[in-house]
């Protein structure tokens, strides 16, 4: 019997004939990582290789790791395998990884989502035999507004808040939601905020040359008065703590895929919720699937037995692998780059 392109372990997805682990959440010799959020890219790796473009964020978070680095596109020859990276379209850096042997394919894509946020290289489907996806948001009711729809919402409301002397604080994970809602929205209206872990992120993804706009670094010596009308954007973890309770009586908000289901506002505490995320509705998640042309989809976090089953429903070969992926958590800051 043919051994499989990829295997599943304890340790994370492994790949025979090249002797490697795919985002692996145990210590292994050598890991490829799809991008750098903490539940993909964990410390404690003999050696590293991701996309050019996510080594920098994965320096500031893991320090002094042997990093090799490839472009999109580029095709490596490790052991009997065929390996290269493609736009996942998640954050700055994100790809899924193409592994070919013997003329089988098979994709992990890592995290993704298929609209092009203006920030990140933009999705881009592999024809493979099988892919391995994510579901964080594999159910029919989660289906995402466009981006610039979204992004006029929020300036509707900070313009307001602004008009109305208060501070609008906007929490947003640190490393690509931030970064997203910065390229998306209007900087005109007033100056931003940014909260410590935001701010090391973007001084990361700004030194890559990302466009982003003028942003100041809260310190414990900011005085709010000296902003007024502001839009601060902050660590989920920081909403309603003393750190965000020093601008008064802000308007607070959330911007999540999670926004879409009732009662994850009140459960923030937040004035308002806006339906962003970082990963595929359940559209994008069905279109790329189809365009990978793949008949064998292995579910890895979020809604997977659900999603399983409905895929099964469609006629492909489908499973449930258990992983440490967490995708887009409604209670952390989901990227593991907070200080």
């Amino acid at each position: 019997m043919t051994e499989p392109v990829l295997t599943f372990t304890d340790r994370g997805i492994y790949c025979p004939a090249a002797d490697v682990f795919i985002d692996p959440w145990r210590p292994v010799d050598r890991a490829l990582i799809t991008h750098g959020h903490a539940d993909h890219a964990r410390d404690g790796m003999g050696r590293y290789l991701a996309t050019d473009a996510a080594a920098p964020v994965m320096r500031h978070r893991l320090g002094a790791i042997d990093l090799q680095t490839v472009a999109y596109g580029e095709r490596l020859r490790i052991g009997s395998a065929d390996i290269s990276f493609h736009p996942a379209g998640h954050v700055p850096g994100s790809a899924q990884i193409r592994v070919e042997v013997g003329g089988e394919v098979w994709v992990v894509s890592g995290d993704y989502k298929t609209e092009d946020d203006g920030l990140s290289e933009p999705f881009a489907p592999v024809r493979c035999h099988a892919f391995i996806t994510e579901c964080t948001f594999g159910l029919p009711v989660f289906r995402w507004d466009a981006q610039t729809d979204v992004a006029r919402q929020i300036d509707d409301w900070w313009r307001a808040n602004a008009a109305q002397g208060r501070a609008t604080i906007l929490g947003a994970y640190a490393l690509g939601k931030a970064q997203r809602l910065l390229s998306a929205i209007d900087a005109s209206i007033g100056p931003i905020l940014t909260h410590g872990a935001v701010e090391n992120t973007n001084e990361v993804l700004r030194a890559q040359g990302l466009p982003l706009p003028d942003t100041v670094r809260v310190t414990p010596q900011t005085d709010p008065k000296a902003y007024p009308g502001a839009l601060v954007l902050a660590t989920p973890s920081a909403l309603g703590t003393s750190w965000a309770r020093r601008f008064g009586a802000a308007s607070t908000g959330f911007a999540s895929g999670w926004m879409a289901l009732r009662g994850v506002r009140r459960r923030r505490a937040a004035d308002r919720g806006f339906v962003l995320s970082d990963h595929a509705d359940w559209a994008g998640l069905n279109t790329a699937i189809a365009e990978t042309g793949a008949s064998r989809i292995f579910a890895t976090h979020g809604y997977t037995s659900i999603f399983r089953r409905w895929l099964e429903s469609q006629g492909y070969d489908a499973a449930v692998v258990e992983t440490a992926y967490e995708g887009e958590s409604i209670d952390d800051d989901g990227a593991g780059t907070g200080e």
